[in-house]
């Protein structure tokens, strides 16, 4: 798997396809609030070295494996891949393995509080109704590589309650378009 290196222009710029991201996933009609990012310029939007939930020493490992959703764009009929998370002393581990998806684009991935029956629902927040960006939330932001396969890995120190039910993955281009839960 590929590895995601940006340069400050690069992660201004995600940052700022990120708040209307995460406006538009999360079905709210308000903007996410870009003011201050002087601390959000430090939140986890997952690191590809970062130890994989499968492998999380003393973690509760659940796992599961992507199934396709009826709001995915054309083109994503032959996604599948497998989520993982574990919650262990130190939080929460998340890792992401996806194939099948278009090379070289930009795909975001949440925790979400609702099962995959109901598309995910809304992102799984820590403190319900706080901020929509991590740590409040735990987001998995990557890019596919040549042959159309992401892999991520986030960590958050506090640890997801029963809440935490599915992850979902989208372009981060066509946040309306879940492409698998």
């Amino acid at each position: 798997m590929g590895k995601n290196r940006y340069s400050g222009v690069r992660i201004g710029a995600l940052l700022l396809a990120l708040g209307v991201t995460l406006a538009a996933c999360s079905g709210s009609e308000e903007a996410a609030d870009t003011t201050g990012m002087g601390d959000e310029m430090a939140m986890n939007m997952g690191d590809p070295d970062a130890t994989p939930a499968s492998q999380v020493a003393g973690g509760e490992l659940v796992s599961g494996t992507f199934t396709l959703l009826d709001t995915r764009p054309s083109g994503y009929d032959d996604v599948s891949g497998t989520a993982e998370m574990a919650r262990h002393d130190g939080g929460t581990t998340v890792t992401i393995e996806v194939s099948g998806l278009q090379p070289g684009t930009e795909y975001i991935s949440h925790v979400h509080a609702e099962p995959c029956s109901n598309n995910g629902g809304p992102h799984y927040q820590f403190e319900v109704g706080g901020s929509e960006v991590p740590p409040n939330e735990i987001h998995l932001l990557f890019t596919a590589d040549e042959g159309g396969n992401g892999f991520m890995t986030a960590e958050n120190e506090q640890t997801v309650d029963e809440r935490a039910v599915a992850v979902v993955v989208h372009p981060v281009d066509l946040v309306d378009n879940k492409i698998a839960c």
